[in-house]
């Protein structure tokens, strides 16, 4: 849902409703972990999750079990988004890795992570993404690992760029990689937002201020790592995702679109 509001009068909102629930949480409310439904900055998320009351339906009717995935269906090297074509892709290359843990901090083993982003221009490889930005043919932003038996998954890529969307005048997305985990059931699916350290956007983008509690942001934030990263040849990014307890990583809802 495109709007003429400035980014101003986006910050503006933003600011009301982040004070809104600092002060409720002063006042002794519980903290949110998650995001807010209706998040009047992030237009179109009026439109976004169900308005009906939800129904529970039998598994078995839409897909209780999943395809076991193991080393023969998941290639190493689709880990590497870097190689997918003839060519090197533009950007800068870097190296993401970290650990998929339950609640109580144990590995969770054997699972598929997949992950898709814009090239180093902020440019997806989709039609509806149309923005004036150039297309890598050697960049198509897609792959997929699974979790070794410590938990942890590895990707290289190319370091994906902003990119403009309309949710209001000027409107900029902070530089991020999509996240898929799946349980032992395609209805166990989780999706998520990896975020760089440092970021401008932050504060500026509706849909991250849309986690209003700053302790769970945080928590989408990658942490650089030195000693990860490749001399001459890749920088390193840290970030695990913790699938429940208190200090879980925000996934979107179920029932979300």
């Amino acid at each position: 849902m495109a709007t003429t509001a400035s980014q101003a009068e986006i910050s503006d909102e933003i600011a009301a409703r982040q004070k809104k629930y600092q002060d409720s949480v002063a006042a002794g409310a519980p903290r949110s972990e998650g995001v807010e439904l209706d998040f009047p900055p992030y237009r179109s998320s009026l439109l976004r999750h169900p308005t009906k009351d939800l129904h529970h339906v039998d598994p078995e009717t839409i897909e209780l079990w999943s395809p076991a995935f193991g080393h023969r269906d998941v290639a190493e090297v689709e880990a590497d988004l870097t190689i997918q074509h003839r060519g090197e892709p533009l950007g800068t290359r870097m190296v993401v890795t970290g650990q998929v843990l339950d609640g109580e901090g144990r590995p969770v083993r054997h699972q598929l992570v997949e992950v898709w982003q814009a090239n180093a221009a902020g440019r997806y490889i989709h039609k509806r993404d149309q923005h004036p930005a150039p297309l890598d043919p050697n960049f198509t932003g897609t792959g997929r690992c699974i979790t070794d038996d410590n938990g942890f998954y590895r990707f290289q890529t190319i370091k994906p760029g902003a990119y403009p969307w309309r949710n209001h005048t000027n409107a900029w997305r902070p530089a991020h990689i999509h996240f898929s985990v799946f349980g032992s059931a395609f209805t166990q699916r989780v999706i998520t937002q990896m975020y760089f350290p440092g970021d401008p956007l932050f504060p500026l983008d509706p849909i991250f201020q849309s986690i209003l509690d700053p302790r769970a942001r945080e928590r989408l934030v990658a942490e650089y790592d030195h000693d990860l990263t490749t001399p001459e040849y890749a920088l390193g990014y840290r970030w695990n995702i913790v699938l429940t307890g208190p200090q879980r990583t925000w996934t979107e809802p179920e029932d979300a679109e």
